[in-house]
């Protein structure tokens, strides 16, 4: 039997569907444990490939019949030789191209909405970092919310909507991963804004983005408006669009809440991270639909593959919205901590321009899964 690819594209289809599919993962137990692709209806075999050097006919029965089979490795080799093996013994398989390392980088746009003037917002799902991204688009001009280092499909994206990209922000200096904001404003002239409070050691220009800063795009149609919002860090900033949608960065999540502690100030900023939550956010409406800068588990994916959900309904539903004791509330966002994001300390100096990592150093840094959240 042929043995043929599958692209990320199509395995995402697969996870918004909530299709069945069997992945055989062969990288190392460590790695399949700390990240793997994810799917409600997906199903799981783990076997290291160099157990599998001597053939693949012990393991043949724990390879379903009746449903898509996919290899993955971790750079693509290692699965399309298993694939192979497989193949040879009569299974219909598939391999993931470019492996896990292209899961990582694959962005998904999907529409949000229309907004009040005929303009759309679109959101960039990271299927399998857990990122998300925006777009806002109105009348030929288009912002950029959060955008990845892989920026040439927001330009892509941008150009098939002809639509000349203007601003760019970033709701904080990100840890996680490597922000594409500043490269896609050099690429296109647009101005590039960033949270002065974040940004007191970047080594290069920037537009200081602050609470009550109001930037249009599309002439009067979209007011973006930004909302000063603390405590995943300093300079964490909101953003309100069309008086419709909360794009929250890195502060709420739809089943969790941001992490405090990774510039190592846990206990500076955790008073901060409550007041954002518990009064800033309080005091906006409820029926605005939050947007996040990222997700943890693919649960929070809605039918159509988006990720978002009214702030009234987060704040009936979200447990870290409704902890009433600040003492257990400042413990757990201080104690109850997944592991720090890989290389989380080169990813800020990266981002704040101190070092310029070549493209698979960065790539490195950046494998595994989203640790900005406290659940």
């Amino acid at each position: 039997m042929t043995v043929k690819a599958m692209n990320s594209s199509e395995v995402t289809k697969k996870v918004f569907n909530k299709e069945k599919l069997f992945v055989f993962d062969v990288r190392n137990e460590t790695d399949f444990a700390d990240w793997k692709i994810e799917g409600e209806n997906f199903q799981y075999l783990n076997i290291p490939y160099f157990e599998l050097l001597d053939g693949v006919e012990e393991i043949l029965g724990q390879i379903p019949t009746d449903m898509d089979v996919l290899v993955v490795c971790a750079k693509e080799g290692s699965s399309v030789m298993v694939a192979e093996m497989l193949s040879e013994a009569g299974r219909n398989v598939a391999y993931l191209e470019g492996g896990m390392k292209a899961w990582s980088e694959h962005l998904e746009p999907v529409k949000v909405g229309d907004l009040k003037d005929g303009g759309e917002l679109y959101q960039f799902v990271r299927i399998g970092k857990g990122c998300l991204s925006y777009m806002v688009i109105s009348d030929g001009e288009a912002a950029i919310v959060d955008a990845t280092r892989m920026t040439d499909i927001f330009l892509d994206f941008a150009a098939s909507k002809n639509a000349e990209i203007k601003h760019v922000f970033d709701t904080h200096l990100h840890a996680d991963h490597i922000s594409g904001g500043r490269k896609i404003a050099e690429k296109t002239g647009a101005a590039y804004w960033l949270p002065p409070k974040d940004a007191t050691e970047v080594t290069f220009e920037y537009n200081a983005l602050e609470g009550g800063n109001d930037v249009t795009i599309g002439g009067t149609t979209i007011n973006i408006h930004s909302l000063y919002s603390p405590g995943h860090t300093i300079g964490s900033t909101s953003f309100v669009v069309d008086e419709k949608y909360l794009l929250s960065g890195d502060i709420l999540f739809i089943d969790s809440i941001g992490r405090p502690d990774l510039a190592g100030l846990a206990e500076d900023w955790v008073g901060d991270l409550r007041e954002t939550l518990y009064k800033r956010y309080r005091e906006l409406s409820d029926e605005l639909v939050v947007l996040p800068a990222h997700f943890m588990i693919i649960d929070e994916l809605n039918e159509d593959g988006s990720v978002g959900e009214k702030l009234g309904t987060l704040f009936a539903k979200n447990h870290g919205l409704n902890i009433e004791d600040e003492n257990e509330f400042r413990k757990i966002v201080t104690e109850n901590l997944p592991p720090q994001p890989n290389a989380y300390q080169e990813i800020r100096e990266t981002n704040m321009g101190k070092i310029n990592p070549d493209i698979e150093k960065q790539r490195e840094m950046e494998i595994g899964p989203n640790r900005c959240a406290v659940r």
